[in-house]
């Protein structure tokens, strides 16, 4: 691997290639000279066919980069930064005795040292001292970017930002919201196959990739609930029966973190846990009192900062009632289609007037559209004209074949899809 040098002076630097060749550069108009000089790095290596070492240096400090013959760019190690001090005399004096390690020689051979400044001997403040209140504060919040926009950013090339970037930027800051105490999202339409269990799934999945974990899909369905047909079975064969038989080992206080893992199913790649009913069992037989919801929705809080439901369509159950009653924001989802659409805009109205946190959460809620086929729908913009005047928010899901059927996996979808997603969680938890 070859090491080459640039000096920046202002508009224009120096570039000293690996086998020693000066050549000025110099941009015009809005380019950057930092940006340039990565373009050349990037061009010798291309041309060497190896990664090269650039070692800057100018008004903004000193970098160490290896950039890739892909035009990749990552920060040197500190081991590989201390080895680039040993430069030869024709970098022109950019590394001067300030920046010499200790017990390194100087240009003429002498040993250089560090001394720490000789307290003085008056070291006790006098009894009627002021304290010092107009001191600047020597800590920052480093809201600098990340990834390649931050390196580069490092270097003090500010590349232009889009308007779409922006706003997806503002979209990932607010689905990584952590709150204090659990928050819970309750996706309900009493019409079946309207996009609940697609809609739980991929709440939960931004915000567990893009928060954290600690986030829980509770498929909360007397009818043959499908959230456990759609996504990862984890180590055990368990369902909210099984965790109902458990809630007191997992609510005492010896009880671990970790004792959730039997009884819920873990998403690898989304990092969200599923709470699975039994779809192969009748309604009669795992039915849900008030009480035991109630239960399990203590288990839930103490071990999850975010739940969110995946409801069934009888309205009238216990568990649906009572999912109401604890959700913090409700989504609800429909398909491009005015069926679907009525059938949540019945929901809406009926809620209007069961109780005022009933009507909060109908007058507060977020509706997503999600088109199910990919030709043009006639009945989209109607539907989102007609939701938006009574509903907080209401956002629009691409056609995508991944959401179709199948295993429900984030990265299975499209860029479009995936960034229609992450603004649906945003506007929802904006609500939490």
């Amino acid at each position: 691997m070859t090491r080459a040098y640039a000096t920046v002076t202002g508009p224009t630097a120096t570039y000293i290639a690996g086998d020693g060749h000066h050549e000025p550069i110099t941009v015009t108009g809005d380019d950057d000279i930092r940006l340039a000089i990565v373009r050349k790095a990037t061009d010798e290596a291309r041309r060497t066919g190896s990664p090269i070492e650039l070692v800057t240096s100018g008004d903004r400090g000193d970098h160490h980069l290896l950039v890739g013959t892909d035009g990749t760019l990552a920060p040197l190690p500190p081991d590989t930064r201390a080895q680039a001090r040993d430069l030869d005399a024709d970098t022109d004096g950019w590394i001067d005795d300030d920046l010499m390690l200790e017990g390194e020689p100087n240009d003429v051979g002498e040993e250089v040292t560090r001394e720490a400044p000789h307290p003085t001997d008056d070291t006790t403040a006098p009894a009627d001292a002021e304290p010092v209140t107009d001191r600047p504060t020597f800590l920052t919040s480093d809201s600098r970017p990340v990834g390649a926009r931050g390196l580069l950013a490092r270097l003090g090339i500010s590349l232009p930002v889009s308007t779409a970037q922006r706003d997806r930027d503002a979209a990932i800051a607010q689905v990584s919201t952590h709150w204090a105490g659990c928050r819970t999202i309750g996706v309900a339409n009493g019409k079946g196959g309207v996009g609940k269990t697609m809609t739980t799934a991929m709440i939960a999945a931004v915000i567990a990739r893009h928060g954290g974990g600690n986030v829980l899909a509770w498929d909360n369905n007397d009818t043959r609930g499908t959230l456990g047909w759609r996504t990862e079975t984890g180590l055990y064969d368990t369902t909210i029966r099984d965790l109902l038989h458990h809630t007191d080992d997992l609510l005492a206080t010896a009880a671990a973190v970790s004792d959730i893992t039997a009884f819920v199913h873990h998403q690898h790649a989304d990092r969200y846990d599923v709470l699975r009913s039994n779809p192969e069992l009748l309604a009669a037989d795992q039915r849900l009192t008030a009480e035991e919801f109630d239960r399990l929705m203590q288990v839930a809080a103490r071990y999850y900062r975010v739940v969110v439901f995946d409801s069934g369509n009888d309205e009238s159950a216990d568990r649906w009632l009572r999912m109401i009653d604890a959700t913090t924001q409700l989504v609800i989802p429909t398909l491009a289609a005015p069926e679907s659409a009525e059938s949540a805009a019945l929901l809406l109205d009926a809620l209007r007037t069961r109780d005022d946190q009933s009507r909060h959460l109908a007058e507060n809620a977020v509706v997503v559209v999600t088109q199910s086929e990919p030709t043009h729908h006639t009945a989209l913009s109607r539907i989102v004209d007609g939701f938006t005047p009574h509903v907080r928010a209401v956002e629009v899901i691409p056609y995508d074949p991944a959401l179709k059927s199948g295993a429900l996996r984030f990265d299975n979808l499209r860029p479009r899809t995936r960034d229609a997603w992450i603004r649906a969680t945003a506007a929802t938890t904006q609500g939490l």
